[in-house]
């Protein structure tokens, strides 16, 4: 049976999707184009169309379809494209999952540490409640979507990520050619924490949750070991043997330069600690920062 994979070209998708296919596992990714190969099938949510026949028995579906939070400047057009992307794409997979004559036993879902909102330094898990901002209530729009796929009997799963490393994209690929130039700097006050993944721990984290039938709703896809903005930065900059700016770049700077992004992404603060999956088993490869950087880089 195979499992299906909708944003198998991001980061996340395709370290998943080669994980799945180096153990021998059949995966087909959902394309939003012609399909071209047999691993492949045809969706397209905005025109809410899916290939109902590629879905019917699969094992389980991995949904990380979703635009990116950082790519751009939040206009208002982007900001409901972030909405769509996320929610209607939800939407559409969940519907069709829930008109399956074999629906599939589990639906891993994307979704952001940032459910939580700003959180201060307060240690907090899977219990702790939805935070405010866009953000935040994106999130929750985002799961909600996701959980009706429980009412199909299929075992749901909400992964709330944190900042996921890897050099080959997402944020801290975003930031590498800054800190190679001998630019990196804490943020703001750089006393917020960032709650971070190595892309290898996301992807067996992943795994894990697909096959353990225990684990349901919500599960924070964090290391054990959040820290500051102003001790990522420092680990960033030993990692890569650079030096970094004698003074953090101001929170005023930031939003002049990047606008609601920087205020809403990048200085809001989130110790996320990842309860169910160590109450669950999991066994974290890199728990320290150090660690991580110099697996990753």
């Amino acid at each position: 049976m195979a499992i299906i994979v909708t944003g198998a070209s991001g980061l996340l998708g395709t370290a998943l999707v080669a994980a799945l296919r180096a153990e021998g596992r059949d995966v087909v990714r959902l394309v939003r184009r012609e399909p071209r190969s047999p691993d492949e099938a045809y969706w397209q949510p905005a025109e809410q169309a899916i290939d109902l026949a590629a879905l019917d028995g699969a094992e389980a579906v991995v949904h990380l379809a979703g635009a990116s939070i950082g790519d751009k400047r939040w206009s208002a057009a982007y900001k409901r494209e972030l909405v769509s992307s996320r929610v209607q794409g939800t939407r559409v997979l969940v519907d069709a999952l829930r008109r399956l004559s074999e629906p599939p036993e589990v639906l891993l879902s994307a979704s952001g540490v940032d459910f939580y909102g700003d959180t201060g330094d307060r240690e907090i898990d899977e219990g702790q409640g939805k935070g405010t901002g866009f953000l935040a209530d994106l999130c929750e729009q985002w799961e909600a979507e996701a959980r009706r796929a429980e009412e199909a009997g299929i075992r749901t799963v909400q992964a709330r990520s944190g900042l996921v490393l890897s050099r080959r994209g997402g944020a801290l690929g975003r930031m590498l050619p800054i800190f190679k130039m001998g630019l990196g700097a804490p943020l703001g006050s750089g006393k917020q924490y960032w709650s971070w993944i190595s892309l290898h721990d996301w992807v067996e984290a992943a795994r894990h949750v697909l096959t353990n039938r225990d684990v349901s709703g919500p599960v924070n896809f964090t290391s054990p070991s959040p820290v500051t903005n102003a001790a990522f930065t420092r680990a960033v900059a030993k990692a890569l043997g650079r030096s970094m700016m004698p003074l953090p770049v101001p929170s005023f700077a930031l939003s002049i330069g990047l606008g609601e992004f920087a205020r809403a992404g990048l200085l809001p603060s989130h110790r996320v600690l990842p309860c169910k999956l160590v109450d669950n088993g999991y066994s974290f490869a890199h728990t320290s920062l150090d660690e991580a950087l110099s697996a990753v880089l």
